[in-house]
């Protein structure tokens, strides 16, 4: 089944930074948008960043100003660079998008894991 492929993460210690990247199966412009999400333990799968069609970008409250989302269409990798990572941050990051001519997302891959020791 064709998934989106997270990867990139791997231990950081508190104040370090780690770049994910997401590789999508089409040409980016294919998408409605691409967004990140994280799933810390314990806790419910959370949106925090997103790339559109156009180039814009949002984030959530909790990292705004200290992750960045961006993608190189060449590669069709989209990619989230992440800046002064706190132990909160430990998490499960997942990527997912939906194609335009398509009216559900990709299913969930794996996602890649980030401990973030303090």
């Amino acid at each position: 089944q064709v998934q989106l492929v997270e990867s990139g993460g791997g231990l950081v210690q508190a104040g370090g930074s780690l770049t994910l990247s997401c590789t999508v199966p089409e040409k980016i412009v294919n998408f409605n948008a691409i967004n990140w999400y994280r799933q810390a333990p314990g806790n419910e799968r959370e949106w925090i960043a997103g790339i559109n069609v156009g180039g814009r970008t949002d984030y959530a409250d909790s990292v705004k100003g200290r992750f960045t989302i961006s993608r190189v269409h060449a590669l069709n990798t989209v990619y989230l660079q992440m800046n002064s990572l706190k132990p909160a941050a430990t998490a499960v990051y997942y990527c997912n998008a939906r194609l335009l001519r398509r009216t559900s997302s990709f299913p969930w891959g794996p996602g890649t894991r980030v401990p973030v020791s303090s």
